[in-house]
């Protein structure tokens, strides 16, 4: 694939699957060069032969779910005011209605067990932000006072400016007739004017208040509750959050699990034994968040029960599924995603092919997959004799573009430990210009799914080698955590001992053209890599974790992220800094970087770029306006392109010469 072909790249939403079993809705998106955004609609997918039919025409329609008695399908489209609200449409057809009207939008919803009123989570705009005071710039709004290091959030801005409210609201009667305008008549002469009849959407409740947010809003068995996550903001210094229960008739909201249990909570489900609870053990500091992986909990009354093992198994990928005898949940392993089933009789695995499971949906015994494959970005399938029996077709241009299958490798390295990945060979007998390419996190994989990145580069004539050194996700958590406070160690061995085996291994790769790039923490280790092994004619670094000194106080996670991975001790931290060792780079770099990057400030490529040139090191800054640290993931298409150009241009001019 080109780089133009990243519109082909069709993503799936989890599937709402009707009760009757014979169909599935999915949000089906994709980058537009053209629209330069990310469009997308609804599909109705037969389960009995995959055809499908678009039944919407949004340019945004995200996230369907169906009403319990199957007749109506909700789902999130922006308004006029292109505020993302819930609209409402028959299931059988007809055109969809909007049923919410939030102010600063929706940002997720729940149906009540009887199919009459939604959870809302709603942005909730502070006085004089936002969208609060129409026609008010951010540059003419008041001064900000910060009182903790959590006050800003990558693609969010400054957090403190809105808070995540949980409301109620029914559901709108799709069936009913609209309004209409009144129009004049004659005797209006000199008369007091009739109103215009008022929007018929009905009016939402907002339950929470105060310096918290609450996220990920459920329904309670019973309908008479919503559970939420709530997030304390205030004098927040920790990970640590809560599960409350609001009463949705009136009354206070209470703690269902405190933070006294030490959880980075992220998913909640509730049935009629209790709830279930997908999170991260953070310890008793709240912040020992290093390779721990998301597991999932029981919880019934006080007691808190641990169903999967963090060593073995991290759900950090996926959401809960509820079935009759307990729940469907996803785990990363290995560069897959794969689909568990959990309840009283323990764990088991569903899955285990070649697939990334990005959302599940369920009618009977039924279970329907979204999936990410090698070589589709997004199908549905049913899950079924171990694996994922596909259904549909939505990578079919992408295939037609021109798709490498990699050769996957488990390779062993200096200290006797296994590395695991992959390499894309380019057509053509070789010998192949090189690219290793790191990926971010740390405690994250590359997987098997259609990675544009690879396919790219392959398509421009280069091989592609990627690995999940030490300290990436998949593996159990020692394998993750064998890098804390010891960045730039064992992962380093472990790409440079991964390249080294897949050139043995293929001959027709040229080791005296290679180039390294790498983004986030893959930023971090291509510029440690670079000041230690001068065998790459060219680097690209991107959005890196560069300066760790300068992360505290800039990052929206530099609080802990920087005292767990690298430490406090001054010394410690300058052992793994790139910005100590920057003057040993002699490598052509460049260097890329967004202006809105939150995560990875902008000052973090400034200072190194700054570094390179004035030392003599050959080096470029590219900055992308209007973007932060999903540039390559969901930035403008057009951007995505450009950069991509950039990439391709940078590495010829060093590399394929």
């Amino acid at each position: 694939m080109r780089a133009e072909h990243i519109e082909h790249l069709v993503e799936l939403s989890a599937p709402a699957v009707h009760p009757s079993g014979a169909w599935a809705v999915v949000a089906a998106s994709r980058p537009s060069i053209a629209a330069n955004r990310r469009v997308g609609q609804l599909w109705r997918v037969s389960l009995a032969d995959g055809s499908r039919t678009r039944i919407t025409q949004g340019t945004s329609d995200a996230a369907p779910r169906l009403t319990p008695d199957g007749d109506r399908i909700l789902f999130l489209r922006g308004d006029a005011k292109d505020r993302q609200q819930v609209w409402v449409m028959p299931a059988d057809g007809g055109e969809p209605v909007q049923t919410t009207d939030a102010p600063g939008g929706v940002t997720g919803f729940r149906i009540s067990p009887d199919g009459t009123r939604l959870a809302l989570t709603v942005r909730a705009d502070e006085p004089g932000r936002g969208r609060s005071v129409e026609g008010l710039t951010p540059e003419a709004q008041s001064p900000r006072r910060i009182l903790d290091l959590h006050a800003q959030r990558n693609g969010a801005g400054y957090r403190i400016d809105a808070h995540s409210r949980v409301a109620v609201a029914p559901i709108l009667d799709v069936g009913a007739e609209p309004d209409y305008d009144r129009a004049p008549a004659p005797h209006d002469a000199g008369a007091e004017q009739a109103p215009t009849p008022s929007s018929r959407i009905p009016e939402a409740t907002v339950l929470t208040s105060g310096d918290v947010d609450h996220v990920g809003a459920v329904w309670s068995v019973d309908g008479t509750e919503i559970l939420a996550v709530r997030v304390d903001l205030g004098a927040r210094t920790d990970l640590r959050n809560a599960v409350v229960a609001i009463p949705v008739d009136g009354g206070d909201e209470h703690e269902v699990l405190g933070t006294s249990a030490n959880l980075s909570i992220g998913e909640i489900a509730a049935d009629a034994g209790g709830l279930w609870v997908v999170a991260q053990d953070v310890g008793e500091t709240g912040i020992d968040f290093v390779a721990r992986s998301a597991m999932l909990l029981r919880v019934a009354g006080d007691a808190v029960e641990r169903r999967t093992d963090e060593q073995t198994v991290d759900l950090a990928e996926g959401q809960i599924t509820l079935v009759d005898d307990g729940v469907l949940v996803q785990d990363r392993t290995r560069g897959r995603v794969q689909v568990l089933h959990v309840g009283d009789a323990g764990v088991t695995r569903l899955t285990s092919d070649a697939t990334e499971a990005t959302g599940l949906g369920v009618a009977g015994s039924t279970i329907v997959a979204t999936v990410q494959t090698p070589t589709s970005f997004g199908e549905l399938g049913v899950v079924e004799d171990g694996g994922v029996r596909i259904l549909t077709d939505f990578g079919a241009d992408l295939q037609a573009d021109g798709i490498v299958v990699p050769t996957e490798h488990d390779l062993v390295v200096r200290d006797g430990e296994h590395v695991h990945g992959w390499v894309w060979m380019p057509e053509g007998e070789g010998p192949h210009p090189v690219i290793l390419n790191i990926h971010g996190g740390p405690f994250a994989q590359y997987g098997v799914h259609v990675f544009d990145e690879a396919q790219v580069a392959v398509d421009a004539g280069y091989a592609v080698v990627q690995c999940n050194p030490r300290g990436s996700a998949g593996y159990g958590r020692d394998h993750g955590v064998a890098i804390r406070q010891r960045m730039g160690t064992v992962d380093l061995h472990d790409v440079l001992d991964f390249l080294d085996g897949v050139l043995a291994a293929h001959p027709s790769l040229d080791a005296a053209r290679m180039g390294i790039m790498g983004g986030s923490y893959g930023g971090y280790l291509t510029a440690w890599t670079i000041a230690h092994d001068h065998r790459f004619r060219a680097a690209l670094v991107e959005r890196g974790f560069l300066d760790p000194d300068a992360f505290v106080g800039t990052s929206d996670i530099g609080s802990f992220f920087g005292d767990e991975y690298v430490g406090t001790d001054p010394e410690l931290v300058r052992s793994q800094s790139p910005m100590a060792v920057v003057s040993q780079v002699t490598t052509p770099t460049l260097v890329v970087h967004s202006e809105r990057d939150l995560r990875c400030p902008l000052e973090q490529a400034q200072r190194y770029f700054a570094a390179l040139h004035r030392q003599g090191t050959p080096s470029e800054l590219l900055v992308f306006p209007g973007e932060d640290h999903e540039l390559t993931r969901s930035g403008q298409p057009r951007h995505r392109v450009e950069r991509f150009d950039a990439v391709l241009e940078w590495f010829g001019r060093h590399v394929r010469a």
